[in-house]
């Protein structure tokens, strides 16, 4: 066992729950642990209370698991840290140190540790779409975001806006007007029933954003032969690169990667938007993303705890705190 708390702890909290990590510098593999409860939001934003409930007893098996009994350093990556975490940064740093003795702590965004994950800490832009759609960028100097502003106001060219715009070109089929998709109308019925009662399907329902994401597919099939289908794709390629293009440095050789489940679509999404990429930024290099949020909070853990984190820090975005009780 250690005792010297050069141990981690790395955190990815998101909408499917948390993904958990314990480990030390220059040892591994790193065990995992991983619940399938989202932490709960209120008034207060991400309630650290459940974060911790949740948390605790994983840590516990993972730090028995490894013979790790001292955490110096942990990172929590949680989605909708910039405008929930409030309650947070205020109350679970002191929590970490109670419980395990962590002496500092980086709260970071979701956004943020997507990007570490994907290119770790070099200067580039990160596209991360799945139901929405955020780009995250920075020069070290800085973070740039872009849209991530939910599927009512933004997420512009994700899987919510994409599966939006195929069933709205079926409902003008369905209507007879123009720009109107025959084949998106058969999907929809199929997957949906008769268009009469689309309305009442999705707008009641809570989880409105997954209901309009889950036509996307039915979109990417169809674009292999329907005009609509493909321009529909083709409009989510150049929200994508202005998005990209709003983050990226402007100097240097940037790198550019894309990450999350909505390119899983493949090539009627992913070739024009590497065409769009390739015209809007053609000094930047693009390169495959090397891991995902939960690895990117290992990287940020493992250089926190080696003090040689050069990524910008940011309120909102990555904030270091050393715990008053560390």
């Amino acid at each position: 066992m250690t005792g010297t708390g050069d141990g981690f702890l790395a955190v990815d909290s998101g909408g499917s729950g948390l993904r958990v990590v314990v480990g030390a510098p220059g040892r591994g593999p790193l065990p995992r642990r991983e619940s399938r409860e989202p932490v709960r939001t209120g008034d207060r934003g991400i309630d650290p209370g459940h974060f911790m409930e949740q948390l605790v007893p994983m840590v516990r098996a993972l730090t028995a698991e490894t013979g790790l009994d001292g955490l110096g350093t942990a990172v929590v990556g949680a989605a909708g840290l910039a405008t929930l975490g409030d309650a947070l940064r205020a109350e679970l740093p002191d929590a970490l140190a109670r419980e395990f003795g962590v002496r500092r702590v980086a709260l970071v965004a979701d956004a943020v540790t997507g990007y570490t994950g994907a290119l770790g800490s070099h200067a580039g832009a990160v596209v991360a779409a799945g139901t929405g759609l955020i780009a995250i960028g920075t020069d070290l100097a800085r973070w740039r975001r872009a849209d991530g502003w939910g599927h009512l106001l933004g997420d512009c060219g994700g899987g919510a806006w994409i599966g939006r715009a195929g069933l709205e070109a079926a409902l003008r089929a369905h209507d007879g007007r123009d720009g109107g998709s025959p084949r998106l109308l058969g999907c929809a019925e199929r997957l949906f029933g008769p268009m009469a009662e689309l309305p009442g399907k999705v707008y009641p329902r809570p989880d409105r954003p997954a209901v309009l994401a889950s036509f996307a597919p039915q979109v990417s099939l169809c674009a292999v032969d329907d005009p609509v289908a493909a321009g529909i794709l083709r409009a989510a390629a150049r929200h994508m690169a202005d998005s990209a293009a709003a983050v990226c440095p402007a100097v240097g050789e940037p790198r550019v990667a894309l990450t999350g489940g909505l390119f899983r679509m493949g090539d009627p999404l992913v070739v024009p938007l590497e065409e769009e990429l390739a015209r809007r930024l053609p000094h930047a290099r693009r390169v495959a993303a090397e891991g995902d949020p939960l690895h990117g909070s290992v990287r940020i853990a493992t250089e926190l705890a080696a003090d040689s984190l050069t990524l910008p820090g940011d309120e909102k975005m990555l904030y270091v705190v050393t715990a008053k009780g560390g």
